[in-house]
């Protein structure tokens, strides 16, 4: 059985593909989400989100957290492609530069804030193992770099409490360095 290509859609935002066939999209037509306190992100999903792998294309400035201080069942991966963040992981600091990759087993607490005097570009890959497994615990680093919660929670809405909705944005020009 032939596996079918699926053909870009045009929104406001950018192209999208929708549907189970193969497609290819380059990350500057692909539509994107400007996160607010998180940044710039491209998922490179339709209307329905991949079933197996969760990929994203994080832009970051410098102080702005990929997200929150967390840990999940699933295992992720991050590899820096541009920049420099900085790698908060189970209480500790560690300084990533481009080209640094990030192997984070499931279980592991972290998150990836931008660093530097300028944007970091960051690919984040994860397992998709459904909804459950979530954990913010309290963690005084993360609290300082404005990514960590002050109360233990399961529920990643009470963990982005007090930060707008994500909205659908378009790729701006410069964001993604040539390489």
């Amino acid at each position: 059985m032939t596996v079918p290509e699926v053909p870009p859609r045009e929104t406001r935002y950018g192209l999208v593909n929708d549907g189970d066939g193969w497609f290819v999209i380059n990350a500057r037509e692909s539509r994107w989400r400007d996160s607010g306190h998180f940044g710039h992100y491209c998922d490179f999903e339709g209307k329905r989100r991949f079933r197996r792998l969760g990929i994203n294309l994080n832009i970051l400035e410098p102080g702005q957290p990929i997200g929150m201080y967390h840990r999940e069942r699933a295992q992720e991966g991050f590899l820096v492609l541009a920049g420099e963040c900085l790698l908060l992981v189970e209480g500790e600091e560690r300084p990533l530069r481009a080209w640094d990759f990030f192997h984070c087993p499931g279980g592991t607490e972290h998150v990836i804030v931008g660093a530097g005097t300028g944007p970091s570009v960051v690919l984040a890959v994860g397992a998709r193992g459904g909804r459950k497994g979530f954990v913010y615990p309290v963690e005084a680093l993360a609290l300082a770099h404005d990514a960590g919660v002050a109360r233990e929670t399961t529920r990643p809405q009470e963990a982005y409490r007090g930060f707008p909705p994500f909205s659908r944005c378009r790729y701006e020009e410069g964001w993604l360095p040539e390489l």
